[in-house]
């Protein structure tokens, strides 16, 4: 699950992360009630930010014209207007796809005398089985980008998860990033923040970028995190009802919403073909295969391993709701599945629905002679695929009829 930035502050605020003043406004109201505010307080400028579940905010576009989806604003009546021009208008970024997303919050915070930009990141090293903190001294870049081009900028501190961050490691990432002085202390204690936050959120990322050294208006510098990135673990949000209700469905395609409704874990893509397979390992082969063989996946769609006649239903209703798609492949392998519970599934979903597009289904495991027999005495036009590689050759033939 992903949220918004205003919450990713809010959550790494409790860890003692240091961010900037602000609130979220729902309204052009509410932002300049909240710019009058930061700005009587004695900060000099505010900034307005569009927010989506996306980035390269800043450089995006709007539908109607506006140019980039974060305005520094220097009176609560700017605010005002920045406000009025974003909220309700589609925000178009590198990240959302050329439909873009509908701003319908912002966050009106306190605009930083920036003196450096910098990147932190925390995630789970899957092949050493640990949490990695990754420092760079290339803030406000895609990371990617810096990986690319310049590897040796990233550093990078593999933690021990009986331990947590140490301290010593904090001060070594800070030194990496070339803080010295007044400020090398109070960088080990916001790194130390954001593995908190990480750790206590059970997060699959938190990202700061950019991490800043900014200035206040007396000279002094100090550390604080301009923007913020948080995914969540889905599996592990049950132990989180605060951060399970900042859940903005909005931010979602309304197909993978009714799919989470089902516990099926369904993914929209552009393609025409649909997808529907136990397994996680098993659905990514098999958009490869279709793809081999010159298709487009119109989905990611994994049922799980004890799927029920009515998840399979209901996951036909769902793929049947996306206009794109043109034909249907349904690949299963029967471990602890049994591949004629999916069949009864399959031939109740195709008469519950009236499904009209073409149909081709692989089993392969247990109990798979008696989910042929179902799918054969069930009198539907069904494409029987004998292979992963025939499977996926007749469902692309037979998208493109």
């Amino acid at each position: 699950m992903n949220i918004h930035e205003y919450q990713a502050k809010q959550l790494l605020a409790r860890s003692g992360v240091v961010v900037p003043p602000g609130e979220m406004a729902a309204t052009p109201d509410d932002a300049r009630a909240v710019a009058k505010r930061l700005l009587a307080e004695g900060h000099p400028r505010v900034v307005v930010k569009s927010q989506i579940h996306a980035g390269g905010r800043g450089k995006g576009t709007f539908k109607s014209g506006l140019q980039g989806g974060v305005k520094v604003c220097a009176t609560a009546d700017e605010a005002f207007d920045r406000a009025w021009a974003m909220l309700g208008q589609v925000l178009v970024t590198k990240q959302t796809g050329p439909d873009g997303r509908e701003v319908s919050k912002l966050l009106v915070e306190a605009a930083a005398n920036i003196k450096r930009e910098l990147y932190c990141a925390v995630l789970l090293d899957r092949s050493a089985g640990r949490p990695l903190m990754m420092v760079s001294t290339e803030g406000g870049m895609d990371i990617e980008e810096v990986a690319a081009k310049t590897p040796e900028r990233i550093v990078k501190e593999s933690i021990d998860p009986a331990t947590g961050m140490m301290p010593f490691q904090a001060r070594k990432l800070a030194a990496a990033l070339g803080l010295r002085g007044d400020l090398v202390n109070p960088a080990a204690k916001l790194l130390l923040g954001v593995y908190r936050t990480w750790w206590d959120c059970d997060a699959s990322l938190v990202e700061l970028n950019p991490l800043c050294v900014v200035e206040a208006p007396d000279g002094k510098r100090s550390l604080m995190a301009l923007d913020g990135k948080i995914g969540l673990d889905d599996n592990a949000l049950y132990r989180h009802p605060d951060i399970q209700a900042m859940r903005d469905l909005a931010e979602e395609s309304p197909l993978e919403v009714e799919a989470s409704h089902h516990s099926l874990n369904y993914i929209k893509l552009e393609g025409s073909i649909a997808c529907l397979v136990n397994g996680a390992g098993l659905a990514m082969a098999t958009m490869d295969i279709i793809k081999h063989y010159g298709g487009e996946p119109a989905n990611f769609l994994d049922v799980g391993g004890g799927a029920t006649v009515e998840q399979v239903t209901a996951a036909f209703k769902i793929i049947m709701k996306d206009a794109a798609v043109k034909a249907i492949l349904v690949n299963i392998f029967g471990g602890i599945m049994d591949c004629d519970v999916i069949a009864q599934g399959i031939v109740a979903a195709v008469k519950e629905t009236g499904l009209k597009l073409p149909l081709v289904v692989r089993l392969e495991g247990n109990n798979v002679v008696a989910g042929k027999r179902t799918l054969a005495d069930s009198g539907l036009p069904i494409i029987s695929g004998d292979s992963m590689a025939d499977a996926a050759q007749k469902v692309v033939k037979a998208a493109v009829k």
